[in-house]
């Protein structure tokens, strides 16, 4: 990484990083032991070091910048993911007749890379569809149903990740 790199590294991300491998790892082990207590803090100081002389502690690494939108985002892909597992389930009980694969190209109006995974992962999440490549802004789905498809192209998931950016 050049010096210009260096000199812009956040300090909030570094404390990101240590809250959230704090967090996880009191909620796996919930001890508090004195000497568990030490070992888990010397282990999470391990990580952050390796973590700064790897230098992948950026805006991608911890993206802070998603904290204020990703619980309403969280939700709403929750009840997505319930809607189409009752779709999904409806497809298995009406039997072959109810299931046409389809596989298509759709365009993603994302503006940085971290918002693309987070679209293709969340298609992916979704019962019934998957995303099975992404180039530039093109995305190739895999679905049970055409009709899965053309909620994907309807745009309600694309938009809802763009504003996970504002």
């Amino acid at each position: 990484m050049t010096q210009e790199n260096n000199n812009s590294f956040v300090p909030s991300h570094k404390l990101s990083l240590l809250l959230t491998l704090a967090l996880f790892w009191w909620i796996n082990s919930n001890y508090s032991n004195p000497l568990l207590l030490s070992l888990g803090a010397a282990s999470i100081m391990l990580v952050l070091y390796i973590s700064q002389k790897m230098d992948v502690i950026d805006h991608e690494s911890q993206p802070i910048h998603l904290s204020t939108s990703l619980p309403g985002y969280t939700l709403w892909l929750s009840k997505e993911v319930i809607l189409s597992n009752i779709s999904v389930v409806k497809r298995i009980w009406l039997g072959n007749s109810s299931i046409a694969p389809t596989l298509t190209t759709i365009d993603t109006r994302q503006r940085t890379d971290i918002n693309k995974v987070i679209y293709a992962n969340s298609i992916t999440l979704t019962p019934g569809t998957v995303a099975i490549d992404l180039v530039d802004d093109q995305l190739t789905v895999h679905a049970l149903h055409k009709a899965d498809i053309d909620t994907l192209k309807a745009g309600e998931m694309d938009r809802r990740v763009r504003e996970l950016e504002k």
